[in-house]
């Protein structure tokens, strides 16, 4: 599964890996881990814990290249996969059932490793767009009864309850914006950047991590600016298990740092996975974690000593995640 890496970068993690047997051992088995499609930081850490794990000689891991921060741990829940990325956020709407799950809960999922990184959600719009209606302000904007085009990915990605949370905050809805004579536009990533690029959409909402490729085209085909989420949306979101942040610089147009909703990123697993493994993951993740760092820019902040705190994992911890933390006295 791991395409893209070079041959160094692959014995790199080999050999790193296999300098644990000796104190990391786990019975084969097949896990699968729920990702995002290939080229995608969620990927590369995915493939990058593939080659650890199987570099140990015991389980088997399969990435599946597919799936995002609100399916994923649905995913988990109904056993499609073993374990999976998730976002902080959406790994607490689904094991409280909230309304982006359409009352479904995923009582099963448990935390192995917090803290990987930060992931915002934020707003991006076009110069021209706010050049016309003569301000940045996006709570203005949002709510002055003027049509306003909203640009995000379709159901599945994190950022569409989190757009739908600027909206509420404000006071407003997609119902409203609709009835304005606006419009919420809802493609894939592949679409995106021609969407703004033809001028179809006003404000483009999306996850946001340091080198997104669909981002990075956007900001450098077209004129952009990066808006502030106003402070009525950092003070709603906090309420629904997220936190407001600065993000960037990072991309062009994008001048000095913007504040965005981070929803975090916690790899989970099924309550079902048994303790060793479990233990095997956390433990190799931890003990491994430069060379995550070294395999993609998005992980470089990933502070493994608080990787089991409450606040970057979002739901409990999985009893073999728990031992390894213990073992290693960093609880």
């Amino acid at each position: 599964m791991l395409k893209k890496f070079s041959t160094f970068a692959k014995k790199t993690i080999a050999a790193t890996a296999l300098s644990c047997i000796a104190i990391t051992s786990v019975a084969a088995e097949d896990i699968r881990i729920g990702a995002m499609r290939e080229g995608t930081a969620w990927y590369v850490f995915a493939a990058t814990l593939e080659q650890m794990i199987e570099s140990l000689g015991g389980a088997n891991l399969e990435v599946i290249a597919r799936g995002g921060g609100v399916a994923n741990p649905m995913v988990v829940q109904s056993g499609r996969a073993e374990i999976a990325l998730a976002n902080v956020a959406s790994a607490i709407w689904a094991a409280e059932g909230a309304d982006v799950y359409q009352g479904k809960k995923a009582p099963d999922i448990r935390a192995l490793v917090g803290g990987l990184n930060s992931v915002y959600v934020g707003a991006i719009a076009r110069q021209d767009f706010l050049k016309e209606r003569g301000t940045s302000d996006l709570k203005e904007i949002l709510t002055s009864g003027d049509p306003v085009r909203i640009l995000m990915k379709p159901v599945g990605s994190s950022a569409v309850p989190v757009a739908h949370m600027v909206l509420e905050s404000l006071g407003t809805s997609a119902a409203q914006i609709k009835k304005n004579g606006g419009d919420i536009i809802q493609v894939g990533a592949g679409q995106i950047a021609d969407q703004m690029r033809n001028g179809n959409a006003d404000i483009y909402f999306d996850t946001i991590l340091k080198g997104h490729p669909t981002i990075t085209e956007v900001s450098l085909t077209v004129d952009v600016a990066f808006l502030d989420l106003p402070k009525e949306t950092q003070d709603f979101i906090v309420k629904h298990g997220l936190s407001a942040g600065e993000f960037g610089p990072w991309f062009s147009g994008q001048d000095s740092p913007t504040i965005g909703a981070n929803i975090g990123t916690v790899l989970i697993g099924h309550a079902s996975l048994s303790d060793e493994t479990a233990y095997m993951i956390t433990k190799t993740l931890i003990e491994n974690a430069d060379l995550l760092k070294e395999a993609h820019g998005a992980w470089k902040r990933f502070d493994p000593t608080k990787a089991w705190l409450p606040e970057n994992t979002g739901i409990p911890l999985h009893p073999g995640a728990e031992r390894y933390y213990r073992e290693a006295g960093l609880m």
